[in-house]
């Protein structure tokens, strides 16, 4: 049809280009991951993750302040626990006087609008690094959704909003949505990782808590192959996420975010709840990597790969970003 149609005429200049954007990105689109450890005026750098820090609670509930002012509304929390707490129960997940469960109170007594959204697995409790129980070599299935069930009703009575099960237990969904129903927790929703990917880019998220699979005197799995996923499927991705959905999850979600965002998009086609996309350690870290060198600008390739989150189908992003990304969208 040229010349009666010509595309660019609708990018001639940013104000028609910002009338006609299909996508946008505020600070409410994003969650902010992130690292508590014990202790007081501890703050530790990930190595692996330039300007991502292990805090403690107290720097922890200044850092929630600073992100609920640039307009952030939610926080995905990881504990760091000491060594002598962990063994192949994670009982410690349950403790109701346990850093998780503290720093839950502390957050929503400081900042109670901030959405509060706990993980719900047990490899930072495990003594062999696992998403759940071993038994006969491998991670046993119900005896650990027992466990979560016990993690998540602690979270809640803790005054979480949501629990955030990232293990990958099948039916975890519809025993955490029973168990925090029978404890009078109707209205805290269930936000599962419903397509969470056995990727190598959560290397940087495994050396902030120390989660990766360890080796052991007792036969355990290398690694998280039998419970996440083969990032060669895709109708595996929106089978799982249908299931998470009827067993009662609140919000789905895809892990990893960029290497994914055809799983996005499939997912966000096929269930009726708002899809979150974890934007993950790896790729955040190599961002960073590339950006110290010169390579690339960390502010246009962060923007860029956030909008295509987004523009695949993401509701919420959960990404390492979030600070950077509000502070910079505030000043457009």
């Amino acid at each position: 049809m040229f010349p009666l149609h010509r595309g660019r005429r609708l990018r001639t200049n940013e104000s028609i280009r910002s009338l006609v954007r299909e996508t946008s990105l505020s600070p409410s689109d994003f969650m902010f991951p992130m690292f508590v450890a014990e202790g007081e005026n501890v703050k530790i750098e990930v190595a692996s993750m330039p300007g991502i820090f292990r805090r403690s609670l107290d720097l922890t509930i200044e850092e929630v302040k600073e992100l609920y002012a640039v307009g952030i509304r939610a926080v995905n929390i990881y504990v760091k626990v000491s060594e002598d707490l962990k063994d192949n129960t994670g009982k410690e997940a349950w403790n109701p006087d346990g850093l998780m469960q503290n720093t839950i109170r502390a957050i929503k007594k400081a900042c109670p609008e901030m959405i509060v959204m706990p993980d719900v697995a047990l490899d930072p409790y495990s003594v062999y690094g696992h998403d759940g129980i071993i038994a006969d070599g491998d991670v046993e299935n119900d005896s650990t959704v027992a466990a979560l069930v016990q993690m998540a009703v602690s979270h809640a009575a803790a005054g979480a909003d949501f629990v955030a099960p990232s293990d990958m237990m099948d039916g975890r969904v519809l025993r955490l949505r029973e168990g925090l129903d029978a404890a009078g927790f109707i209205n805290v929703g269930i936000m599962s990782y419903s397509a969470k990917y056995a990727s190598a880019f959560y290397g940087p998220f495994r050396d902030a808590l120390d989660s990766a699979p360890k080796k052991s005197d007792v036969i355990v799995p290398k690694d998280k192959k039998t419970y996440q996923m083969d990032y060669a499927n895709r109708l595996e991705a929106i089978k799982e996420a249908i299931w998470d959905v009827e067993e009662g999850a609140d919000m789905v979600m895809v892990k990893p975010g960029i290497a994914y965002l055809d799983i996005v998009r499939e997912v966000k086609n096929a269930v009726n709840v708002p899809v979150t996309v974890f934007h993950v350690s790896g790729e955040y870290a190599m961002i960073k990597a590339a950006a110290e060198r010169g390579w690339l600008n960390n502010d246009q390739i962060m923007m860029e790969q956030l909008m295509c989150i987004k523009r695949a189908g993401a509701t919420l992003i959960s990404t390492y970003f979030a600070k950077e990304a509000a502070i910079l969208l505030n000043k457009k």
